[in-house]
């Protein structure tokens, strides 16, 4: 296990507290797992931040999120839902809270709408700095070509999802787009060659998570994928998928320059 040996900043993980709303998805709840659980799951790990991602079963409620964010602490941001009709001083405040994204779920729902992807994504990027997250399957990236890698910014989760598409995928890679190395027990094709290949397409583009809780996951995080990481590509660019990368693109406040 290598833990020890690499900083992570964890792109991808939900906190579940039932403190705050939860909205059913398809009659689908999960489970608690809250701040304290989380860093006790992650204890062993040399984790330096990480990625707070709201959930379809969070739809627009920011309330657990700030509340998150307070708790663990500047060296974490968070990606929100957020409806199109949201004011440019909500989005402000979320971002002084330690927002850093706005997550398009097309796979699951309870996001907003994707005919409002180009609009939102550059009110937000021009507003404050964020960057698009889609919950996406690479099946459908065809159809979302033009407008993703016309968006300043964007990234995919869990590698895409399926093999079909997985062309496309690459292509949005070479132009810019990131992907999360997350959910490895939620693909149909064998993820060493996926990180592989995306990796030679753009060194910049993978960023590692854990994607704990693994809600509905086929096969939830295992730590042998953190070391599967390794293995496929080495020390080096290992690295860069479990950290710099992230840093770069997600920018958390314990980075920020006193004003």
């Amino acid at each position: 296990m290598a833990f020890r040996d690499f900083k992570l900043f964890d792109t991808h993980l939900h906190i579940i507290d039932s403190r705050f709303p939860l909205v059913p998805n398809n009659g689908y709840l999960p489970d608690e797992f809250t701040c304290e659980g989380y860093l006790d799951r992650m204890r062993g790990y040399n984790l330096a931040g990480g990625a707070i991602v709201s959930g379809s079963f969070q739809a627009f409620d920011q309330t657990y999120l700030v509340d998150a964010l307070k708790r663990l602490g500047p060296a974490f941001v968070g990606v929100t839902q957020l409806p199109a009709t949201v004011s440019d001083g909500e989005v402000i405040d979320l971002n002084s809270a330690g927002v850093r994204a706005v997550r398009f779920n097309l796979k699951r729902g309870g996001s907003e709408d994707v005919r409002h992807l180009d609009s939102l994504a550059r009110r937000v990027h021009e507003l404050v700095g964020w960057h698009a997250e889609l919950y996406v399957d690479s099946r459908e990236l065809a159809g979302l070509y033009d407008t993703l890698v016309a968006l300043p910014a964007v990234s995919i989760d869990h590698l895409g999802l399926s093999r079909e598409g997985f062309g496309t995928l690459l292509k949005l890679v070479e132009r810019g787009v990131r992907v999360k190395a997350t959910g490895f027990g939620r693909v149909d094709f064998d993820v060493r060659t996926a990180l592989q290949d995306l990796c030679a397409a753009n060194s910049d583009a993978l960023m590692f998570g854990t994607d704990l809780p693994s809600t509905r996951a086929p096969r939830p995080y295992e730590d042998g994928d953190f070391d599967l990481v390794v293995e496929t590509l080495g020390s080096e660019k290992a690295r860069k998928v479990f950290h710099e990368n992230a840093i770069a693109f997600y920018s958390p406040p314990s980075l920020a320059k006193p004003s």
